[in-house]
């Protein structure tokens, strides 16, 4: 990884102010006009610009329960450019009339590195990660993309529109771990424009029109960091499954974070719950938690890591540190208004790509062939939806300081 330079100073007015509350319909395309490289590349391989987070809130001391009443009212893959041969060959001509431009080598380690980061690995009808030592176990097409924004959507219904739980104060730098299609990025940038806001993913799929102080790059945050800068703020959001040795990931978190800074984590945590035993234990739906868990701890990466983030905190350092569990109800069931409505996007979140969360980890992890997964997907799918069944996802919120001495 090489050593990445400042980030340029957070430019004065951002694009837009800050977004209002999500609408009753949500457009997932509003943060991706467009996808592709960006015209501002360097990195630690590979860099690219974009944007954001927000305030605190917190929870109430008692978590709602969830009451059961009430009745139930009623793809593809953007095509990524790579300059073709004849663009490429009527640049070489140019070149040769201006040898500051750096010579034939440090153009084709240049063109290896762009190409490498965009072709992307094509698995079971899917594209993954290209960059990076391994594939995740997640996609990186279009029905992804549109389940990622659903779900910033479905967050922001349960942190109150909140971009952050921690109480972070004013902040200059932000790391934003993992930022997928950037939209939690843009968002936080256009809220503090005095912040400069990079956010980091393996895959280029943030769109191309971003707020001025947000920078997207293409790294993989396993891999040693070398930044020349530390960070006020790093915001780890949906990671489960994606990092193989935690305790490095929160070491390297903590040495590139300035004394006093804030770390917050979300995620998921699996198999899915139910507190009543309407979730059988012979139901596809918990067959389906179990299998996903079973699989990625098979594959290395656990999908229930979020239960371990406050001790992984305390023992690298971090002082003050907090922990509130939230649910997501997997459906229209709980009887409280704000709960049916998480529960609507929540089987939204799930329903809409449950194919791309489930191949790899069930024939990576499990050997399973496409045809039984599908067979078998068609009963966790009825089942998701089923009132009868009130289950819910335990949604774990984890943040701490770095000791200000």
């Amino acid at each position: 990884m090489v050593n990445k330079p400042d980030p340029p100073p957070a430019a004065d007015p951002p694009l837009a102010s800050a977004s209002p509350s999500p609408p009753t319909s949500f457009d997932a395309s509003r943060s991706r006009q467009e996808v592709g490289p960006r015209s501002h590349q360097h990195s630690s391989l590979h860099h690219e610009p974009t944007t954001a987070p927000p305030s605190a809130i917190a929870p109430p001391d008692e978590e709602p329960r969830l009451d059961p009443s009430d009745g139930f009212d009623s793809a593809g893959v953007e095509e990524q450019v790579v300059p073709d041969s004849d663009s490429l060959a009527d640049f070489d001509d140019f070149r040769d009339y201006d040898s500051a431009l750096g010579d034939e080598d440090d153009l084709s380690s240049t063109q290896s590195i762009m190409s490498s980061i965009m072709r992307f690995r094509e698995e079971n009808g899917r594209t993954y990660n290209g960059y990076g030592n391994r594939t995740y176990v997640l996609p990186n097409d279009e029905p992804e993309m549109d389940r990622l924004d659903f779900q910033h959507h479905l967050l922001g219904l349960t942190f109150d529109h909140k971009l952050t739980v921690c109480p972070i104060g004013r902040v200059h730098r932000v790391l934003d771990v993992g930022t997928g299609t950037g939209i939690w990025a843009m968002d936080f940038a256009e809220e503090h424009p005095e912040t400069t806001v990079i956010g980091i993913d393996v895959s280029p799929i943030q769109p191309s029109f971003v707020p001025p102080n947000c920078i997207f790059e293409i790294d993989d945050l396993e891999k040693p960091w070398n930044f020349t800068y530390k960070f006020d703020f790093i915001h780890s959001r949906m990671m489960t499954g994606s990092f193989q040795d935690w305790p490095r990931f929160v070491q390297q978190c903590y040495e590139n974070l300035e004394p006093g800074g804030h770390i917050e984590m979300i995620d998921v945590s699996f198999p899915n719950r139910s507190d009543d035993h309407t979730l059988p234990p012979d139901s596809a739906l918990q067959k389906w938690g179990n299998y996903m868990l079973e699989a990625s701890i098979n594959l290395g990466c656990p999908l229930n890591t979020a239960e371990t983030y406050r001790g992984l905190l305390h023992d690298q350092g971090f002082v003050d540190i907090e922990e509130k569990v939230y649910k997501w109800p997997q459906n229209r069931w709980p009887a409280d208004k704000k709960h049916k409505e998480i529960g609507l996007w929540t089987m939204e979140n799930f329903t809409s790509n449950l194919s791309g969360l489930s191949v790899a980890l069930f024939t990576r992890g499990l050997g399973w062939s496409t045809t039984d997964l599908e067979v078998f997907l068609v009963d966790v799918r009825r089942e998701m939806k089923s009132m009868k069944i009130h289950s819910y996802w335990p949604i774990y919120v984890v943040y701490a300081q770095k000791p200000i001495n």
